[in-house]
């Protein structure tokens, strides 16, 4: 089943972020680290980047959002726990304009556990994808 799969990958890569971030930036380790990261998101792209392309021009019809649609690791969170999240992180996820909530600031957010995108307005959460 791809639901499987896909949040095998996105954990994968959260998991690589967070090696990532628990490292300086002198640390010898860093660049061989950030490498590792990039292929796995340059993986997840190419294995997944027609059916989540696909889950988010479905995501961008619902919230009636003519917004460019970026490559899926750009929507991806920054880590597993989503405390990013639950904190207000407003880095997370990709910005979105909506013609059903206009001058709402919104974000969507690829997360795992299970693989869905969720459209984050203020202190909400919606789920608008699951994969299945």
């Amino acid at each position: 089943m791809i639901a499987d799969a896909l949040n095998s990958a996105i954990v994968a890569i959260l998991e690589k972020k967070q090696e990532l971030n628990s490292l300086d930036y002198n640390d010898a380790r860093y660049d061989d680290i950030e490498e590792e990261l990039h292929d796995l998101e340059d993986d997840f792209n190419e294995e997944y980047g027609d059916v989540l392309e696909d889950a988010l021009e479905d995501v961008h019809a619902k919230i009636k959002s003519d917004a460019d649609i970026l490559l899926p690791t750009a929507y991806l969170a920054s880590s597993l726990d989503g405390k990013e999240l639950e904190e207000g992180d407003e880095t997370e996820g990709v910005w979105v304009e909506s013609d059903s909530f206009p001058g709402v600031e919104m974000r969507l957010v690829l997360v795992a556990n299970p693989p869905r995108i969720l459209l984050i307005l203020a202190d909400q959460e919606r789920v608008l994808w699951t994969a299945e």
